[in-house]
Formats: structure tokens, sequence, C-alpha cells
């Protein structure tokens, strides 16, 4: 599925489900320690993914350590970013030279719980999502907007290096399968990354991927 939404310098991996036994380095099994059985099997296949992801751009396998705010630490020249759900688990990974922010989400395919949309959505996405939902009804329009925006976030927090609510995010859909968003600060232009999103066999996913080379992107907002 995530492979759908990626240009071709990209690599990516993905799982829909924790069956088979995935081994951690002794570094993730001590951060692992004394955790549920379930959320160690989900946390050790989206490692596998990612090093799986790695190793088709070349990169050999390493620990993949939280940062402080549970952000994935990427080898030295490579950008990434890592997603689960219930029934799906993704990495993908690029390297610096070519990508300069990634961001993936993945939901399930459902509307929000009740009252959930009103803390993720400004006034003026509120209205987009009915006119959306108008049109296409059998799309979760306020699912798909809270994955956008955690899409962004995740390209745009290890630049950035700093919390936003999801309202900060703007994100303006599109019904054929693509999104513009623009977090906060992203860069002094006001400039959004683009991104893509997947409705398939009860799951949503979204990404974003911005060229190191995109226009509006100055060199400070690189990630390493």
């Amino acid at each position: 599925m995530i492979r759908d939404l990626l240009p071709g310098f990209a690599a990516s991996a993905e799982a829909f489900d924790d069956g088979a036994h995935a081994p951690l380095f002794p570094e993730e099994e001590t951060l692992m320690a004394g955790r549920q059985p379930r959320r160690r099997r989900q946390f050790a296949t989206s490692r596998a993914c990612a090093r799986r992801a790695l190793s088709d751009l070349g990169v050999q396998s390493a620990p993949i350590l939280p940062g402080r705010h549970g952000e994935p630490r990427w080898p030295a020249g490579v950008v990434g970013s890592i997603t689960h759900c219930d029934g799906y688990r993704a990495a993908v990974v690029a390297r610096s030279g070519e990508a300069a922010a990634v961001g993936i989400d993945a939901e399930p395919g459902l509307p929000l719980p009740e009252g959930v949309r009103s803390l993720v959505a400004s006034p003026r996405e509120a209205a987009s999502l009915a006119r959306l939902g108008a049109r296409e009804p059998r799309v979760p329009w306020d699912r798909l907007l809270f994955s956008a925006k955690e899409a962004a976030y995740k390209a745009w927090f290890p630049q950035a290096r700093r919390w936003c609510a999801l309202r900060d995010v703007s994100v303006q859909l599109g019904a054929g399968g693509t999104f513009t968003a623009v977090p906060p600060t992203l860069c002094p232009e006001g400039a959004g990354y683009e991104g893509r999103w997947l409705l398939h066999a009860g799951l949503l996913v979204t990404a974003v991927l911005c060229p190191a080379d995109a226009p509006g992107l100055p060199p400070e907002t690189v990630i390493d």
C-alpha cells in the first residue's frame, strides 16, 4: 500500500500482522523490557519493517531507538518515518540527499470517535469536510484529515524539535488522493508539504515526502 504513495528513490516495507517473530537488538530489548507483549510485538514488527527498508537503501541494520519525544532516530544520512495501527505496520526511508522530510501515518478507515473532530479541524477545514463528505461519502474525511496532519507533523518535527497541536497544521484535502499540509513555521515563505493518501481494504494511509531540492524549502530545513 505505502509503496503506491512514494517516489522511486524512497524505500518502504509493510506488514499486516505480527505473526512472524521479529528479533530486536539488545538496546531495543532493554527498551521494551516490562512492556505488554502486544506492544513489544508491535514495536518489533515496526522495527523489522524499518530495517527491511533501510536494507533496500543499502544501509546496514542497526538499533532504531526513539528520541526524547518518541521519534525514531535514523542512521546518519537517512530520513524516515514509522507508523502502526491495528492490522498494519509500515516504515519509509530515503537518503537525506534526496529527501528533506518524510512522514507517514496509517489509520483504520473509519470516522473519528465522537468529539475528536473539533480538536483536529479548524472551522475552514470542518466546512471542507462537509463538502467532501457530500461528494464522496465512502471516505472517512475527518479521519483522513487527522492522518494527513499526523504525517505532516512527523515530517516537520525532526527539524522543528517542538510540539504543536494538530489544529496548528493546516491541511487541504483533495478528492483525487492528494493533499497539501502547512505546519507552523515550516519556512519563511510558508510553503507546505505535498502529500498523498490511499483508502484500501479498510485501511487509510497517508504520506508526505519532500524532495531535498523542493522549491520553497531553504537549506536550514533539511533533516539529517
